[in-house]
């Protein structure tokens, strides 16, 4: 009987699609580069727009409504929505512990309504043996909120510990569950789920990796996003025909932008984060080769949704920073005592900053949009595929489309497991995606259509043409094989090809459970009614 292979499944959060240096970017990324050479590349993946739906569907292989995770963890009150993992829904790693295998997790879980007390939606409940990691959606990176080991919270042990940094704790406990398996358990595989929260807000990082950073972006967005998307050309990421989008509107060009230095310090401490996980990443992949299992470990790296541009005011990033001292004071054991966040140079343990709108449309060259939207700057994610003994094409580029449903899919076919149609006497619904392994050996370039709905925002993708909306305004469409920047709306000239998507997408998303913007903010008035009443 053929050994089964190991999966290694590595999340990050809040990164643009073409930050990595294999995707073209300036962040030095030398390990996920490695994967990537002797992997294959997918260009035309994506996510669903949104921390916790991104999840939810990768998790599950189903779209997040189905699991009840329709907006984020908030109970936004109607089936879908609740902000909980349900119960028509199964994780990968319940599936694969039916099979066998052996269950790890460490980082971000975020598919829970309840983060302080333990239920039947956090990991270990999810079909995971080990759990290190945070169930909230952000966190200090220097002493984090949620830190739970299995059920257990242990914010103490970070708090105690000075060298405490977040993203190193997600690879060093994932090195040791790797280590500990192979001396507990040599015999069975082992599924490993890796969530990073970097580089999510807050810009936190070790001083050392910002200083490295020093004067690489000091050309500023308008020039970087130019010579990116001639590098993602060269590499054949995308294609020359496509046009760069034009910088976000009421963003100012480099050259008229007041406080450079500052905004220079943001996205130096952005880059820092994410090259702090490469490190991580390295250790991982270090532990598997060291231990005889990198060749038949399935890896595979992506992101949760595109460049986030959510911009952290003064106030807000107070009220975050405080909160955290009043429940846990610091590692010295007193406040710190500051002004305004905003003159605070972002990375340390005392500001809670993020990079802003003009760097997040940086990240996301060449696309238009970020977190939140379903137009390709919120939902298109590099996907790096990773499997020595099956993998031939070294270095590959794949442009067959593909969405978070297919991770199941694939991990499933990989490992030889089937998809329940009950679990554990409960029905559960029938799995959405479709298989990535074939792709590993060759483009396929044809794919069933692929659907997305985040707070209104809409989008539905056949062959071809995608129909998108940025919420509440109009439907467009485009030409992705012309035009994949979604620069010039074809809706008018092709008014039938609209309808038809249109009707498409009404379907889909009756089947899923989407519940129309409109209506949920109906719910979200009612209820404020209810509480001054």
């Amino acid at each position: 009987m053929r050994k089964r292979p190991n999966v290694v499944l590595i999340l990050n959060d809040d990164m643009g699609f073409s930050d990595i240096g294999c995707y073209g970017g300036e962040v030095d990324t030398p390990n996920l580069n490695k994967l990537a050479e002797n992997g294959v590349r997918f260009t035309q993946f994506y996510n669903t727009a949104r921390c916790s739906p991104t999840r939810a569907s990768l998790l599950t292989g189903l779209h997040p409504h189905q699991t009840g995770i329709g907006i984020l963890v908030d109970d936004d009150g109607p089936e879908g929505y609740a902000g909980n993992l349900n119960e028509q829904c199964v994780t990968i790693a319940e599936v694969l512990k039916e099979h066998d295998y052996r269950t790890y997790m460490s980082g971000k879980w975020h598919v829970a309504t309840d983060i302080f007390h333990a239920s039947d939606t956090w990991p270990k409940q999810r079909g995971f043996d080990r759990f290190y990691g945070i169930i909230n959606g952000a966190a200090d990176y220097f002493a984090p909120v949620t830190l739970t080991r299995d059920n257990e919270n242990i914010e103490h042990e970070a708090l105690q510990n000075n060298d405490f940094y977040l993203t190193d704790a997600i690879s060093d406990e994932a090195v040791t569950f790797i280590k500990e398996h192979v001396q507990e358990h040599p015999d069975r595989p082992f599924f490993q789920y890796v969530a990073y929260t970097a580089p999510h807000w807050p810009l936190h990082a070790p001083v050392e990796d910002i200083a490295k950073y020093k004067g690489r972006f000091d050309k500023g967005w308008d020039v970087l996003r130019e010579e990116r998307l001639q590098r993602m050309i060269d590499l054949g990421i995308v294609r020359e025909s496509w046009k760069l989008t034009e910088r976000d509107p009421g963003q100012p060009s480099w050259e008229e932008a007041e406080e450079k230095e500052w905004l220079l310090r943001r996205m130096e401490v952005y880059a820092a984060q994410i090259d702090r996980m490469d490190q991580g990443i390295g250790r991982i992949v270090r532990a598997l080769e060291e231990t005889g299992q990198l060749e038949d470990t399935l890896i595979l790296f992506l992101a949760d949704n595109g460049g986030c541009a959510e911009e952290l005011d003064a106030k807000l990033g107070e009220h975050l920073f405080r909160k955290r001292i009043v429940r846990e004071k610091t590692k010295h054991g007193e406040p710190v005592i500051y002004g305004n966040l905003s003159a605070h140079a972002p990375g340390s343990e005392s500001t809670y900053q993020s990079y802003g709108v003009a760097w997040a449309n940086l990240s996301n060259t060449p696309f238009r949009l970020y977190k939140h939207w379903v137009h390709e700057g919120g939902i298109s994610t590099p996907l790096i595929a990773h499997w020595p003994k099956v993998i031939r094409d070294k270095g590959g580029i794949r442009h067959t489309p593909g969405q978070l449903t297919d991770v199941m899919a694939t991990v499933l076919e990989a490992t030889g497991a089937v998809y329940p149609e009950t679990y554990r006497g409960r029905a559960v619904l029938p799995l959405e995606g479709s298989s990535l392994v074939p792709v590993f050996g060759q483009d396929t370039l044809e794919g069933p259509p692929l659907f997305w709905e985040h707070e209104g925002n809409g989008a539905v993708r056949i062959g071809k043409w995608k129909l998108v909306r940025n919420y509440p305004g109009p439907w467009e469409l485009y030409d992705i094989e012309s035009d994949r920047t979604e620069t010039e709306d074809v809706a008018d000239r092709h008014p039938d090809i609209a309808k038809e998507l249109s009707q498409q997408y009404e379907a889909w998303a009756r089947r899923c459970g989407v519940i129309p913007r409109e209506n949920i903010l109906a719910l979200y008035e009612a209820a404020a009614d209810r509480k001054e009443d």
